[in-house]
């Protein structure tokens, strides 16, 4: 049997990654009774008291155990805490050491949505994969540079450690993980039960790019603030490095520092967010949004949004255009 230690965190966990781990775990066991076969899973709730407030003090949640009572156990599940996040960490820092531990007794672990952070803090998360809700991105970055954040990821499965996107999206890790303790025919089954898509593996659609100012490199905000006013245009990067005085190669250097892109993929990001808008709330078509945001190649503008959102100019209007949805 496996032994599944949930943790209950100081600050405002949240709850919904809690009861739907415990319920998602509990329904394979209930499964696996119902066939008249032995428990997979004993799933516990472990903090580190005996008590602990949770939602601004709305709720309480007393845990099975505290980490003290835990010498073994074999998968760790860390939920999102939500707020200043060093605030969490340093809140949270009495799982560190036991998290380590666990993880080299051979334990296995799993961070919800931010919950990256509180899983980061241990180094585990040092020259591995992660992902994270992607409005989060920038603070992980600027906290934990050595990770390789994946922020359009959905799942990350790297040496022992999972990690989720965004809020509801750590649903389709924990489907993630019980097909592989429980089988290919459980996840299946969960999924009809829970109504979650068992293929979903990308956060991109849900995306909103609001552009990555949190540096202090001036120049390159007026940079991109440059492509954001006049997106529209042919920007090359060239005509940029000689708008702000500088070399291309210097003006690249410093774009990919501040920024983590590339300048094409900030110009690519701010046009197909720009595109996004429009298909959202205008009645043109995918050209007419096309022309309007820079592009005069189709397949380019297709592959590029295709890339970006994960899916077609056309299935994203059909998606989210409000008017449409106003008109049925």
């Amino acid at each position: 049997m496996k032994h599944i230690s949930i943790l209950i965190p100081r600050g405002n966990a949240s709850l919904s990654n809690i009861e739907s781990t415990y319920k998602m775990f509990t329904e394979v066991n209930n499964a696996f009774d119902r066939m008249k076969k032995a428990p997979l899973f004993k799933i516990q709730l472990v903090g580190i008291s005996r008590e602990t407030t949770l939602g601004n003090g709305l709720f309480t949640i007393k845990p099975d155990l505290t980490i003290g009572e835990v010498t073994k156990t074999d998968l760790i599940v860390i939920p999102a805490v939500h707020g200043d996040m060093a605030k969490v960490v340093s809140e949270n820092d009495e799982f560190i050491p036991w998290i380590i531990k666990q993880y080299k007794g051979g334990a296995e672990v799993v961070s919800l949505c931010i919950g990256a952070f509180i899983l980061a803090a241990t180094g585990l998360l040092k020259g591995k994969n992660c992902t994270t809700h992607w409005l989060a991105a920038a603070e992980f970055r600027q906290m934990y540079p050595d990770v390789n954040l994946m922020p359009y990821k959905i799942i990350t499965d790297e040496g022992g450690i999972y990690t989720s996107g965004g809020a509801y999206s750590s649903l389709n890790l924990l489907l993630y993980l019980i097909e592989k303790f429980s089988g290919r025919d459980m996840a299946i089954t969960s999924s009809k039960m829970f109504e979650i898509d068992i293929e979903r593996n990308s956060q991109s659609l849900f995306i909103i790019f609001h552009g990555q100012k949190n540096h202090e490199d001036d120049t390159i905000k007026k940079a991109q603030e440059y492509i954001e006013h006049n997106y529209s245009e042919k920007i090359t990067v060239d005509h940029l490095a000689s708008t702000f005085a500088m070399s291309r190669r210097h003006l690249e250097r410093r774009f990919k520092k501040a920024t983590s892109n590339t300048v094409v993929e900030y110009m690519q990001r701010v046009r197909i967010e720009a595109a996004k808008m429009s298909l959202e709330t205008l009645r043109e078509n995918v050209n007419e949004v096309m022309y309007n945001v820079g592009y005069t190649d189709t397949k380019a503008f297709r592959e590029t949004f295709k890339k970006i959102t994960g899916v077609s100019p056309v299935e994203y209007r059909n998606k989210y255009n409000k008017i449409a949805v106003a008109a049925h």
